[in-house]
């Protein structure tokens, strides 16, 4: 049944209200469609990359998020200057922000993303956990509202039994989240899952679930449009993670079965029509040792790790996106899609592995990205740029493809080999130790493989005086080949000097 809130008005200017490599990622596809693009930028970002890729770029506000890529009603400005008639959030900032999609609804913007009711019902935890015990998505036993109080909490937890784990409602990323293993720790570990949520979301509800030892993280894609048709495009296992953030992705995952894949995928289905979802999104479960499976939350946006759903299905998400929000029917079901091969994820951070992967932002001397058949590096900052301290430090995505996961692996290995980075700690050396690591190549691995397994005396560093001497060779080369490159910004904020300014649909 069609939706009947949705006009099928195409669109033909996109701002693209986020920064870095999903900012580019976004950007490419509208320009393969003939779309008309409009970056934003914060005043540290006035040369980077994805401004000068956009056909106009606007000055938004000063480093700070709150100030900048956080500001819904400089965005909305901006928009209202360039004649964007589209927004699309990318991830991150304002992308899972119910108030920003009614304002632009608000404003007659089409926001590339779910509606504003889907995205409040998924982001509240509790909320999500309510719904997927009506469509009876299997969930692990906790609650479905929020605890009142810490003997409330206790006593919910001595029933559930331990261990269990306390998180934030309001919640994502690992903030606000605490395992407890025993009584004795309940009430310590309850007030810190309070005070982190509240400080971290300005909501300091939590709620309990029973804990689930040794699991395996796995989400699965789903796309759905305004004519009623929601599908899932298989999974991708996001196990290896620091912090509860992950690192390294592969899709498919390695241990489910056809028939867990199936049912799996009809539970994701079913999570996103219980909240009248549309457009792209993702609907995350643990996964135990018996493969048995339970809800953990839903993304409401597009995910850092799509790329390696793209590679095995063939499938454009950004185009899709694009598609669903002009009112378009997606035209195809899941038994219409097939899983071709295997591809690989690897996070190249601005962190130093050895270190407990602390951020080790800064100017980027020296950054010779791999290639090659099967590889894609999507990255965010040039040789000559920085890795800014006030935004998560990423640098690049690399992804690989193979016939095979073992193909895939040893893709992966050639192309972080030849990956060059200088004047910074990277996860590449992580990400080669995983992929080379037996429990990894072996498909035996859980979310707590890098408090089990990494070894950073294992890891190959580079050589800091080979590196420091690319590194000065990098920089004088930039200084004397692009100082003149810069794109000048116009006093209004309006730049116009994209390669892809021609290509633009008449």
């Amino acid at each position: 049944m069609t939706d009947s809130t949705v006009t099928s008005r195409p669109f033909d200017n996109v701002l693209v209200a986020n920064r870095g490599e999903i900012a580019l990622r976004v950007l490419r596809t509208c320009h393969e469609q003939g779309l008309n693009t409009v970056a934003v930028y914060s005043t540290p970002d006035r040369s980077a990359p994805h401004v000068r890729r956009a056909d106009e770029a606007y000055h938004i506000g000063p480093a700070e998020a709150a100030q900048s890529y956080l500001d819904s009603e400089a965005i909305l400005e901006a928009a209202r200057r360039s004649g964007a008639d589209a927004i699309h959030p990318g991830y991150g900032f304002l992308s899972e922000n119910a108030a920003f999609a009614e304002a632009c609804a608000e404003a007659g913007v089409h926001f590339v993303g779910p509606p504003a009711a889907a995205i409040r019902a998924m982001g509240d935890k509790t909320a999500a956990r309510q719904l997927m015990k009506e469509a009876g998505v299997p969930m692990a036993p906790g609650t479905t509202d929020a605890v009142a109080s810490t003997e409330e909490g206790e006593e919910i937890a001595e029933d559930i039994g331990y261990p269990v784990l306390i998180k934030a409602a309001a919640g994502g990323g690992g903030k606000g989240m605490r395992i407890v293993h025993e009584p004795e720790h309940f009430a310590g570990a309850m007030d810190r899952a309070q005070g982190e949520a509240a400080s971290s979301f300005g909501d300091g509800r939590v709620f309990i679930e029973k804990y689930i030892e040794e699991p395996r993280h796995i989400e699965f894609q789903i796309l759905a449009d305004h004519h009623g048709n929601t599908v899932h495009l298989f999974e991708r296992e996001c196990s290896i993670q620091r912090r509860h953030q992950k690192v390294i992705e592969e899709a498919p995952s390695s241990v489910l079965t056809p028939e867990v894949r199936r049912e799996m995928g009809e539970a994701a289905v079913a999570a996103a029509e219980s909240c009248g979802y549309r457009n792209a999104g993702t609907v995350e479960f643990l996964v135990d040792a018996d493969l048995n499976y339970y809800f953990m939350e839903m993304n409401t946006r597009l995910q850092v790790e799509h790329p390696v759903t793209e590679w095995v299905t063939g499938v454009d998400l950004v185009a899709e996106q694009l598609r669903v929000a002009q009112g378009e029917a997606l035209g195809y079901a899941t038994d219409d899609l097939s899983i071709n091969g295997h591809a690989m994820e690897s996070r190249v951070y601005a962190e130093d592995p050895v270190s407990n992967f602390l951020p080790d932002p800064g100017p980027l001397k020296r950054h010779s990205a791999p290639s090659g058949v099967g590889v894609r590096v999507d990255a965010g900052v040039e040789e000559g740029g920085e890795v800014l301290i006030h935004y998560d430090p990423m640098i690049s995505k690399v992804t690989t493809w193979g016939r095979d996961r073992e193909a895939a692996i040893d893709r992966m290995i050639r192309a972080l080999d030849e990956y060059e980075v200088a004047s910074m700690a990277t996860t590449i050396p992580f990400c080669r130790f995983a992929m080379e690591h037996e429990g990894f190549r072996a498909g035996d691995f859980t979310t707590h493989f890098v408090d089990e397994e990494f070894d950073p005396s294992a890891l190959q560093l580079e050589d800091p005086e080979r590196d420091e001497l690319a590194a000065l060779a990098a920089t004088l080369y930039y200084a004397e080949t692009q100082a003149d490159e810069a794109p000048t910004i116009a006093a209004n904020g309006r730049e116009d000097r994209s390669p892809w300014r021609q290509r633009r649909r008449p």
